[in-house]
């Protein structure tokens, strides 16, 4: 960029680095990079990097992140999230209560997720495992013929990415009343068949529920979009938009 076009390097292209050395697993490389970069790296970068020793469970690097941004205070709640999810799905759970004991310690509090869809321009919400809505009996009931579609389909739970020292049955039950399958599951005995369902998620929505969207999208003909925090998911037909990274 500098010697053949005279530009010179912004931060938002070292973040696009880091992001592209993160997802190929070149882990060490884009922290060398960030290391070595003339200019401060920012927290959404460390936070790339930190994303990305989770989903190549590199537990020693991601601890070095933590401790460096934690001395820096620009620890927030995900940072703390991802550590200990990354000793969870390492099955250190002493190590996963450590970093939430922290987290507490610091006065941080982790945003409960929360998945919001309109229907006749009024907002309902929902809350993992809520029971408050007023069709709690009917969004329930299509839980459970969800459940059934995908069941036949030869789903199977990613129970490994419920991330809490419990019995396999309760880490089923815990992914199937998501915030999102609730959300989805209004929206499918509340709009025509065929029509678009469109849902919005405070969080990262969890790769179980990306799986399960991609199904009902298939098995039910609708085109279902989600908006979480990071981006847009188009789920068509069994495929999703993002291409199964995010």
């Amino acid at each position: 960029m500098k010697g053949k076009y005279g530009i010179e390097p912004k931060i938002e292209h070292y973040g696009c680095m880091v992001n592209l050395l993160g997802r190929a697993g070149h882990l060490d490389e884009a922290y060398e990079l960030i290391q070595n970069m003339k200019i401060d790296p920012d927290p959404v970068m460390w936070g790339t990097l930190l994303g990305a020793c989770r989903l190549h469970n590199n537990t020693g690097l991601g601890e070095r992140i933590c401790e460096l941004l934690v001395s820096r205070n620009l620890a927030h709640s995900g940072t703390y999230i991802l550590l200990s999810n990354m000793y969870a799905a390492a099955g250190n759970w002493d190590g996963a209560v450590r970093v939430r004991t922290m987290m507490k310690d610091s006065g941080v509090q982790k945003e409960p997720g929360c998945s919001s869809i309109e229907m006749n321009n009024k907002v309902h919400e929902f809350l993992a495992g809520d029971m408050k809505h007023p069709k709690t009996k009917e969004i329930y009931t299509m839980l459970e013929e969800m459940n059934r579609w995908l069941e036949s389909h030869g789903y199977t739970p990613q129970t490994d990415t419920v991330l809490h020292n419990i019995g396999e049955s309760e880490k089923k039950r815990s992914l199937e009343v998501h915030s999102e399958k609730l959300a989805i599951a209004f929206g499918l005995i509340t709009t025509q068949p065929g029509a678009t369902i469109k849902i919005v998620k405070n969080l990262r929505v969890c790769s179980d529920c990306h799986n399960v969207t991609k199904l009902i999208s298939k098995i039910t003909g609708r085109k279902i979009v989600v908006r979480d925090r990071n981006r847009f998911h188009h789920f068509v037909n069994g495929s999703c938009s993002c291409g199964d990274y995010w």
